[in-house]
């Protein structure tokens, strides 16, 4: 596909999902929403799952040094994915693309298409319940949260999130396909 191409399929996609994304942005224009959606995005920024792995790495012996292990080759291979996928797909950000959607917070980077953020909440949320089912009742709603705040805080499309949902889940499944236990 062109880059042409590319770029009419993003502006069609853009208008189809800017509803979506209005709505969902209206969340960050009170003090006490953007203060949540901004502190649950930085903590996708990879504190909290750099804490994570050194506590296991720290804590768990080997299984968790291994489980440790695991999450920063697989969150590497990711950032290389996402990284070349942005940089040949170019999608503007909501809030670049659309004058009404605000920036909740200042993005990473230029690009919106995958969400980084995402793919990495759900591939490390995988292979971290993967090892330790404990730890579900606080990923999984983490990670939750940290897609909805791409959407909510005018830095990704519904599409972007999804995309990088999937990724990360198929990112986390080989990894724990290849390397089992």
């Amino acid at each position: 596909m062109s880059g042409t191409a590319v770029a009419r399929l993003w502006q069609r996609m853009d208008r189809v999902e800017r509803a979506v994304c209005l709505r969902a942005n209206r969340r960050c224009r009170s003090g006490a929403g953007r203060g949540f959606f901004v502190g649950v995005s930085r903590l996708g920024d990879g504190t909290v799952w750099y804490a994570l792995m050194a506590a296991m790495a720290l804590s768990g012996g080997r299984p968790g040094a291994l489980a440790a292990l695991k999450m920063a080759l697989t969150g590497a291979a990711g950032a290389l994915l996402y990284r070349h996928l942005k940089d040949r797909l170019v999608r503007e950000r909501p809030c670049v693309s659309h004058a009404d959607i605000l920036a909740g917070t200042a993005p990473l980077d230029r690009y919106s298409f995958p969400s980084g953020h995402t793919l990495h909440a759900v591939s490390f949320t995988t292979l971290a319940v993967a090892h330790y089912p404990v730890l579900a009742p606080v990923l999984v709603p983490l990670a939750l949260a940290i897609a909805a705040s791409r959407v909510t805080l005018g830095l990704h499309y519904p599409t972007d999130v999804a995309a990088g949902a999937m990724i990360g889940a198929g990112l986390a499944a080989t990894t724990l396909q290849v390397w089992p236990g």
